[in-house]
């Protein structure tokens, strides 16, 4: 090969390496995480410890068994334990969520999953918990199973065990953790967001752990 030839492979190879480069600048693979950058930017209660995605089966309202961690594999997955007849909390959580979802690209919507655990499988058959969803997102993922078994699923959270409170009248109430908890795709448990989080709150954040890094401010 002339030396005139060589150069030219070298210089095109160079010129395509650089033009890959460039193209992945704005973002990373679905599978990584946050980074430590980013991390510092969010609006949420970022976990010290990012303990592994936890392994627990429920059943979603079709009746099929859902295995958490499988389903939350290299995907941003949103997780919270309530209930249907909530009055103030659970709709907050689940209509700040929809309104969020529905502005982002629709690229970064399919890899977010929202989950949706009852912690009032009495009261909420998987009809009830469909319907009730269904309300603020199709989408949203609804699992049930009896009471040991979401307790069994709060405790690898860390989360305290749900209470049944009687009321007079026969009826009762549902006392439970009141965070949304973020697993990034990296399949680590990373942030915590309260009652209070904002639309605001959500929208700056769920880019960032969905694994999309920003080029800009």
């Amino acid at each position: 090969m002339r030396p005139a030839d060589r150069v030219s492979r070298l210089a095109a190879a160079a010129l395509f390496a650089g033009a890959v480069a460039l193209a992945g600048a704005g973002c990373r693979p679905a599978a990584e995480g946050p980074s430590a950058r980013e991390l510092g930017q969010l609006h949420g209660e970022v976990r010290q410890v990012p303990d592994p995605v936890p392994d627990f089966t429920l059943t979603d309202t079709a009746g099929h068994p859902f295995r958490f961690r499988k389903e939350a594999d290299r995907s941003l997955t949103l997780l919270y334990f309530g209930y249907t007849r909530c009055p103030d909390i659970c709709p907050v959580h689940m209509a700040n969520l929809a309104v969020v979802l529905k502005d982002l690209p629709w690229e970064l919507r399919q890899r977010i999953k929202v989950v949706f655990v009852t912690t009032d499988p009495d009261r909420d058959t998987s009809a009830v918990l469909r319907q009730w969803l269904d309300a603020f997102d199709p989408t949203f993922v609804g699992l049930s199973g009896p009471v040991a078994q979401v307790n069994a699923a709060q405790a690898l959270l860390g989360i305290p065990p749900v209470v049944r409170e009687e009321r007079a009248s026969g009826d009762y109430v549902v006392g439970h953790a009141a965070q949304v908890i973020a697993f990034t795709p990296d399949g680590r448990t990373r942030v915590d967001y309260p009652f209070g989080t904002r639309q605001a709150d959500w929208a700056h954040d769920l880019p960032l752990l969905a694994g999309v890094a920003r080029t800009g401010p």
